[in-house]
């Protein structure tokens, strides 16, 4: 077998013929590549296809609003609870989303320090005294009014009422906000 000639030349043909296929196979898994290379180019080079998206709600609600009347605020539509300040910063309406609408007076709040609380306490306290004062004076006059047994005073009973001591609510301190 091995001396004959026949024999080499046909498991040479098998070789050959195997190295074609393998050939022919990578040729084939070459183009594959290519002809993939190509599509995914194409698709790159394909304008993306637009898509435009249009907001109807605003999502910035944290703005302050300015309305001139109430007229004003009634005609504009919103889509949450929406605060409203006149120009001055003296009213605030608030519109719900089913349209009602509540009004709001503001009024400024002054910080006071510690000595002005202290003067309109003195001032509350000395009015006070003063009604104590006018309520427990008698008229002084020449004319001489004579009084019953009954209703006039004793000596240990005090002629007028006793003063009470109240602070007045105006003089309470107030935490305030950030000022302007």
């Amino acid at each position: 077998m091995f001396g004959n000639p026949y024999v080499r030349n046909f498991n040479n043909n098998l070789s050959q013929q195997g190295l074609y296929e393998q050939i022919d196979y990578e040729i084939n898994n070459l183009q594959q590549m290519k002809e993939k290379i190509k599509n995914n180019n194409q698709q790159q080079n394909q304008q993306p296809s637009i898509n435009q998206t249009f907001q109807l709600a605003p999502t910035n609600r944290e703005v302050i609003r300015y309305a001139n009347s109430i007229e004003d605020v009634q005609r504009d539509v919103i889509v949450g609870d929406t605060p409203y300040f006149s120009k001055d910063m003296s009213i605030v309406w608030v519109k719900s989303i089913n349209g009602t609408i509540k009004s709001y007076e503001l009024n400024e709040i002054v910080e006071k320090d510690p000595k002005d609380i202290q003067i309109e306490y003195l001032q509350a306290q000395i009015n006070e005294l003063k009604k104590g004062m006018v309520n427990n004076e008698q008229p002084t006059s020449n004319v001489v009014i004579e009084q019953d047994a009954t209703n006039t005073p004793k000596f240990n009973e005090p002629a007028g009422e006793p003063i009470k001591e109240e602070k007045p609510a105006s003089v309470q301190r107030i935490p305030t906000g950030k000022k302007r």
